[in-house]
């Protein structure tokens, strides 16, 4: 069962609401596109849609548990190469020892010729994730895109409908959108590496020690205000966007539970791994599943298996940073059976993003025009003196976070131009 909607009501009967339900049912359609069903009685109404992972013989709504073998989202980092070599492992213990995977990674047409590092990424993935799949033996495939399509405004609004919100990270969410959809021509499931900087300590903020005295969440450090879309002064007055901000990280703070014997540096690595686990890794695990679901896909990840996240959290800090890096636990339990030494080696990229100036100039036009849709709806939401200077910057020095405010003024006016919400500031 992989779409499920419905209510509960007591003041009214369901029954007759049959439409209301199936139209409801039909927006997950992407979900579950291979089957779906709808149940009402007096007080409640259930409709699900069904994505077949194994079509079992009669195998209808409840499914079970089986499964068949998934491919891999292959990147060029530790986490992902180690979840690809253990599933290549049970593939040929249970099937034949010349069995494979199939195993993906994603890039620019530009990338390996005009790579620019930036706060989140310091080299090129491509040979990595390549080196990777050779050493594990798997069928790798690498999906290279046109930057250029990721300004596609039709990839752009399926992208903003399916996260159902406008802010997003802009060419990353779109470029995932399309290797998911490739990934779903040979498969429905695969795997991917998400939440092990999480449970590993992967993160820069982990071992920075201005983000362990840092009084708010530790990757605004990285991140920064400067990659949020700018708020108009007035509404974000209105808002209190700072004041709000500093509550929730209070109230994040009083959910970190107590260790024996802890002292007051052990808590706060405490802190913020619970802070990643709880707030960070939400986002990421909400883009994954609603992204790769849009193309009928469903991506699993290993790494938030409970046993492991509860064994890592509870684990003295010294033992994740054991060798003086990241990841310290992972890194060993790699060792050079599971990794090649490239990617041991390593220290952590993010999720590749395009560097090409005709991509960042596209992005500026579609974002001049973003300001005045609507009659100029956005100026009231943004702050265009901010947004200008993102605007009147050379296309080939455009910072990342800068760019990023420019992606998300473009998701604004894709998603209210999707919804038509009447907007009173």
């Amino acid at each position: 069962m992989c779409g499920i909607t419905g209510w509960v009501s007591f003041r009214d009967d369901a029954r007759p609401r049959r439409s209301t339900l199936d139209a409801m049912t039909a927006t997950l359609a992407r979900r579950g596109p291979d089957a779906g069903g709808a149940w009402l009685d007096a007080h409640a109404a259930l409709g699900h849609r069904r994505l077949a992972v194994l079509d079992i013989a009669g195998g209808r709504q409840p499914m079970t548990d089986r499964r068949d073998d998934p491919e891999v989202v292959l990147d060029c980092g530790l986490d992902s190469t180690v979840v690809t070599a253990l599933l290549a492992d049970e593939l040929r213990l249970r099937e034949s020892p010349d069995a494979r995977i199939r195993s993906y990674a994603v890039d620019y047409t530009d990338r390996a010729r005009s790579f620019t590092a930036d706060v989140l990424r310091t080299g090129h993935d491509t040979p990595f994730a390549a080196e990777a799949g050779r050493f594990i033996g798997t069928d790798h495939d690498t999906v290279v895109l046109d930057p250029l399509a990721l300004l596609d405004l039709d990839h752009r609004r399926a992208v903003v409908a399916c996260r159902d919100s406008p802010i997003g990270v802009g060419d990353m969410d779109t470029s995932l959108y399309l290797l998911f959809g490739e990934i779903r021509r040979h498969s429905t499931v695969a795997l991917s590496g998400e939440a092990a900087d999480e449970v590993f300590g992967g993160y820069p903020w982990f071992h920075d020690p201005a983000a362990l005295a840092a009084d708010t969440f530790p990757w605004l450090r990285v991140t920064g205000d400067e990659a949020a879309m700018p708020l108009h002064p007035d509404l974000s007055r209105t808002l209190r966007i700072g004041e709000f901000r500093a509550d929730t990280y209070r109230a994040a703070l009083a959910a970190v539970p107590h260790a024996d014997h802890e002292d007051a540096g052990e808590h706060r690595l405490r802190e913020l791994r619970h802070l990643s686990l709880t707030r960070w890794l939400r986002q990421l695990l909400h883009r994954k599943d609603r992204l790769s679901m849009a193309q009928g896909l469903e991506v699993r990840v290993p790494y938030c298996d409970h046993r492991l996240v509860e064994y890592a959290y509870n684990a003295p800090w010294s033992l994740h940073t054991f060798d003086g890096r990241e990841k310290s636990l992972l890194r060993a339990a790699a060792g050079d059976t599971l990794a090649p030494p490239s990617v041991l080696r390593r220290a952590k990229n993010h999720y590749p993003a395009t560097h090409h100036p005709d991509y960042n100039r596209g992005l500026q036009d579609l974002a001049r025009e973003a300001l005045d849709a609507r009659g100029g709806e956005i100026r009231g939401i943004a702050d265009e003196t901010a947004i200008k200077a993102c605007l009147d910057a050379p296309a080939d020095r455009l910072p990342w976070g800068h760019r990023l405010r420019l992606e998300r003024v473009v998701d604004l006016a894709l998603w209210l131009d999707e919804y038509n919400p009447r907007v009173t500031l």
